[in-house]
């Protein structure tokens, strides 16, 4: 019976240190970028993309959980990723006001398509996240009983976090650099969507959660591919 006992317990400590892994593991790569734009005083290597991606793709996951419950883990991870990009917003919209060149200022009011993310100020992003969750929760309440909706915003939320390296990506491209990019970031991602997309298929969570942590996978090795490449471009022109 002890035996039977300890093993229980032994899987139980492994439940619970997985689920806190689940919940904080996926802010982990955001750390050293935080750190990156906070040493050099630069976001220029950083897609802000990557923040819309997260914040769209978690306020939606929240939503879906209210019409099919999944892992409550998962949904703390939602509200943890959410303060984070948060944080990496406030940060780089502080450093931006103090390296602005220009005095032309851009505000979320001003609903202008060609400076949609490209506002001046922190409180421009936090406008943006409240419209997208009071919008999201109304019409969440009236179409909650609506299996086809419910289905719907848990693909586009998981199909949305699955692109997540693909601002990153083309902000790469448009540099011709990987410079200013955290690789540790992108090392993180990869090791976090692994294990994720592995805990997915572990629990049973919906088919649309693994499927897109696979896409993820793939992008993160894309980026990877990419830091290869434009330093062995570097080494060849100085070399």
């Amino acid at each position: 019976m002890e035996a039977g006992s300890d093993v229980e317990d032994s899987w139980t400590i492994l439940s619970l240190l997985s689920s806190c892994f689940i919940v904080f593991g996926g802010v982990v790569p955001y750390i050293p970028q935080y750190q990156e734009i906070k040493r050099t005083s630069n976001t220029e290597g950083f897609s802000t993309w990557v923040c819309l991606v997260l914040l769209v793709a978690n306020i939606l996951r929240i939503f879906f959980w209210f019409g099919k419950f999944f892992e409550f883990p998962l949904l703390l991870q939602s509200i943890v990723m959410v303060s984070t990009m948060l944080a990496i917003l406030s940060l780089s919209c502080s450093l931006q006001s103090v390296n602005q060149v220009s005095t032309k200022q851009h505000f979320f009011t001003d609903f202008q398509l060609a400076h949609f993310w490209k506002w001046s100020r922190f409180e421009d992003y936090l406008q943006f996240c409240l419209s997208l969750t009071i919008g999201g929760a109304l019409i969440t309440y009236v179409l909650l009983d609506v299996p086809i909706y419910v289905e719907g915003i848990g693909l586009l939320a998981l199909m949305t976090e699955a692109a997540l390296g693909l601002p990153q990506f083309l902000q790469n491209v448009r540099n011709r650099s990987t410079r200013g990019m955290s690789v540790k970031m992108v090392l993180l991602w990869m090791l976090g969507d692994c294990y994720k997309t592995a805990y997915f298929i572990i629990k049973g969570t919906p088919a649309q959660f693994w499927l897109c942590g696979s896409l993820q996978i793939g992008l993160d090795v894309a980026i990877l591919l990419q830091v290869y490449y434009y330093n062995q471009k570097t080494h060849s022109k100085f070399g």
